[in-house]
């Protein structure tokens, strides 16, 4: 039998987008809260970014850390 996929609201997934970006908290965190896969929140927090790119500064090297989002330097 197929598993049916969880459909969330688009006021759902702003808020929890607003949780990761305003909180300074980390994705995984936000998503255990929340109740939803990590990658799933990510891709939102990701699409949210792409498309808001002119109006948020660039993050810091702590932020991304803590996000997990930025690649490591050598």
């Amino acid at each position: 039998m197929a598993k049916q996929r969880k459909k969330f609201s688009p006021e759902f997934k702003d808020e929890a987008v607003k949780m990761v970006l305003e909180g300074s908290r980390p994705i995984a965190q936000v998503a255990r809260e929340i109740q939803v896969n990590e990658g799933t929140l990510g891709s939102w927090v990701s699409r949210y970014r792409q498309t808001h790119a002119d109006e948020e500064p660039p993050l810091t090297i702590s932020e991304r850390a803590r996000q997990g989002t930025g690649k490591r330097s050598p």
